[in-house]
């Protein structure tokens, strides 16, 4: 059995969860209403929960500790090395082991555990080996502060010289209905292993749902405000391509959302898909949604519409 496969289909996105934390979020959320949503994310059967450093510089992490502390054994807690950043709050995204080893350090004083069931590479990094990045995170595991290591945003080649120092067991990428290029490079890589793949960006930062339009206003605190990576992107082909998509997601009895989730859930290769929430009705949403019949003929007759 691939690791993810005994923790159900979806994965909470810690993201969400610490924007005020400034970094990587999206939009301000008390602590205190963070801990209460994950907790309610867990009591209504959430098992994986998914961070990094760089989320809420921090917070995240903490506060999926906080939320926790009395369960820990009950959950299963991913987080990542590579993206960290300097007093001043400047980003640095780097695999130098000596780097890496302090982030593992780090990351298990702010989730407040004594392990961490799966430990990530967040980006690749030109400048390193990823060969020494992946010894250093190997002497974790054999130390037994992680369970089990992956690779996110990856390629081929990474992949094959991480697994030189260690067993891949996860991969983690972006993949929705508008980025699928993981099916020609990462998807072979999945099958062949055998081994579990997360997809990020799953709702494409909220287009695909409706929820985020042209006309959308974002907080400061929310990294679509200000981040390059969203002004740069090519959003109003999207926009029109999701509003001609309504007729048929109204005839199938869909919403965006379902056709986001169901769009990844009908690919095979997929273990898991990994949703931000920042209230309780996000969440339900989202749960509600993965209990629903779509299939895949449905699916094509959405997607045929406007192709």
């Amino acid at each position: 059995m691939k690791i993810l496969d005994q923790f159900g289909q979806f994965a909470f996105g810690g993201a969400s969860i610490s924007g005020e934390g400034a970094g990587y979020g999206f939009g301000d959320i008390s602590k205190e209403d963070s801990i209460s949503l994950l907790q309610y994310a867990f009591d209504r059967g959430v098992k994986i929960f998914d961070t990094a450093p760089i989320y809420g510089f921090g917070e995240s992490e903490k506060r999926i500790g906080e939320a926790f502390k009395n369960n820990r054994e009950k959950v299963f807690i991913v987080s990542k090395s590579g993206v960290t950043w300097h007093e001043n709050k400047r980003v640095d995204m780097t695999n130098d082991p000596v780097v890496t080893k302090k982030m593992i350090e780090q990351s298990l004083r702010d989730l407040n555990t004594d392990y961490i069931d799966l430990y990530m590479v967040h980006w690749p990094d030109e400048k390193v080996d990823i060969r020494k990045t992946l010894e250093v995170i190997a002497k974790a595991k054999h130390e037994g502060k992680i369970k089990h290591i992956g690779l996110c945003n990856t390629t081929p080649e990474e992949f094959k010289l991480a697994s030189e120092i260690d067993k891949i067991e996860v991969i983690q990428s972006q993949f929705n209905f508008f980025e699928q290029d993981v099916k020609n490079d990462i998807f072979p890589i999945v099958k062949s292993e055998d081994i579990s793949f997360m997809s990020w960006g799953t709702l494409d930062k909220g287009i695909l749902t409706g929820r985020v339009t042209k006309d959308r206003k974002f907080d400061k605190s929310d990294c679509r405000s200000w981040a390059p990576w969203w002004k740069a992107m090519d959003k109003d082909s999207r926009y029109d391509i999701v509003a001609r998509m309504q007729p048929a997601l109204e005839e199938h009895g869909l919403s965006g959302l379902d056709f986001a989730i169901h769009f990844n859930l009908s690919h095979d290769e997929l273990s898991t898909i990994l949703c931000g929430a920042r209230n309780h009705d996000q969440l339900d949403g989202v749960l509600n949604s993965l209990e629903k019949k779509v299939t895949k003929e449905m699916l094509e007759g959405i997607i045929n519409s406007v192709s």
